[in-house]
């Protein structure tokens, strides 16, 4: 066996061969850090005395199908310089691991492409290992991510786990990176946060978010002077559900018959946009009877469609005037759900206008929150919520490659 080739297969070109064994369908090379090894670990002088040595077996990179073994002796030294006395460092293996850095290269690089349960299973390792691996990368790459440069941000929470147990998260809209991770839902969650940004001095252009009122009052505590975008996704949403309950109302009105019949699996027709109905299903023809059986389900439905408009104006000028006049029109519509969303929309009517002068949405946010669903199924949910946040924040680089 060549030093070479200890060279190129494993990154060893300061170790000596010395000899392989095969043992157990595994390979177990033994290895002699060279004299440029024994050094200070503190100082890196070359002045030291040896003080014994500890005989220490590392997993490394595989051969094929066959796991492989590093069996090195690590020599303790006293150093004349400094007075330390340490083993030496050998370069390839970080502290207190069992395997080298290498190894943990070649596992990042497999969890590019396959769960860290397979991988696990491939190298003939414990799971725990390989996570520890992926979660050690993880930390440092994304538990202090910078926040100076941030210039539209969007913030939402996700639900995680039964039991209404969510979190909250921060996107830079600009990379698609999770930025933060608080436990919780509301502006309590935000806190460390807005710690943050402090002491970043990044200066935020705008931030997109829902209507929700503890967002929008920690936004405006912590972020005074800076517009608020209501995303025109959960406005729309929010639309979508009065339609939905004028729906279902007129739904439990109704007795028995064609009526209710025509009423039933409607929803999603009334909630579809009009271009995206299918032809061969004859939605449309059933559109037009659900419509045609209620003069408010009608004008709601209508009013849903009106509503989109709001952020296809020619300015914000134009965009105000249709706004207010689609509340004017829903106020005095008299219909419950309708007279609601009216109330919302005048209370939320700057956060909307802030549209035209801040193009901004949650769409890379409800990308991400996707994302993170299809994350928990596969691993069928985390015990280790440190873990779960670290891969959350990492998540916007899932398709590429994960380099040690």
């Amino acid at each position: 066996m060549s030093t070479s080739f200890l060279f190129h297969a494993f990154g060893l070109k300061n170790f000596s061969y010395v000899r392989q064994a095969f043992v157990d369908g595994g390979i177990v090379f033994t290895v002699h850090p060279k004299p440029k090894l024994i050094r200070c670990p503190d100082c890196d002088s070359f002045n030291v005395i040896k003080r014994g040595s500890i005989e220490r077996q590392l997993r490394t990179v595989p051969v094929g199908f066959k796991p492989v073994w590093l069996k090195v002796r690590v020599p303790r030294v006293e150093c004349k310089a400094c007075g330390c006395i340490r083993r030496i460092n050998l370069g390839i293996v970080d502290q207190r691991r069992s395997y080298t850095k290498g190894f943990a290269r070649f596992v990042l690089t497999l969890a590019r492409m396959m769960p860290l349960k397979d991988i696990a299973i491939l190298l003939g390792v414990g799971w725990d290992l390989v996570k520890d691996i992926f979660k050690r990368w993880l930390n440092h790459r994304f538990s202090r991510p910078k926040l100076k440069n941030l210039k539209y941000i969007s913030i939402d929470e996700i639900s995680v786990r039964k039991g209404h147990t969510y979190v909250t998260l921060v996107l830079d809209l600009k990379s698609g990176a999770v930025v933060f991770v608080g436990e919780g839902k509301g502006g309590d969650a935000l806190d460390p946060f807005w710690e943050r940004i402090k002491r970043s001095g990044a200066n935020i252009d705008a931030v997109a978010t829902d209507m929700s009122p503890a967002y929008i009052g920690a936004v405006l505590e912590n972020l005074p002077g800076v517009p608020l975008v209501f995303d025109k996704f959960h406005v729309v949403k929010l639309m979508n559900d009065k339609l939905t309950d004028i729906r279902r109302g007129l739904h439990r009105e109704l007795k028995d018959g064609l009526e209710k019949d025509v009423l039933k699996g409607s929803r999603w027709i009334l909630l579809k946009n009009p271009e995206n109905l299918r032809e061969k299903h004859n939605e449309q023809e059933r559109l037009k009877e659900a419509l045609q059986l209620n003069e408010p389900l009608a004008t709601a439905y209508y009013m849903k469609e009106d509503l989109r408009q709001i952020w296809g104006q020619s300015d914000k000028v134009a965009g105000a005037e249709f706004l207010d006049d689609w509340i004017a029109r829903a106020s005095a519509s008299k219909i419950g759900p309708l007279m609601t969303m009216a109330r919302t929309m005048a209370a939320c009517r700057f956060g909307i206008l802030a549209w035209y002068d801040h193009p901004i949405s949650s769409g890379k946010m409800e990308g991400t929150n996707n994302k993170i669903k299809t994350m928990k199924r596969q691993a069928y949910g985390y015990r280790d919520q440190e873990f779960f946040r670290l891969r959350i924040m990492g998540i916007h680089e899932a398709k590429y490659a994960l380099t040690g």
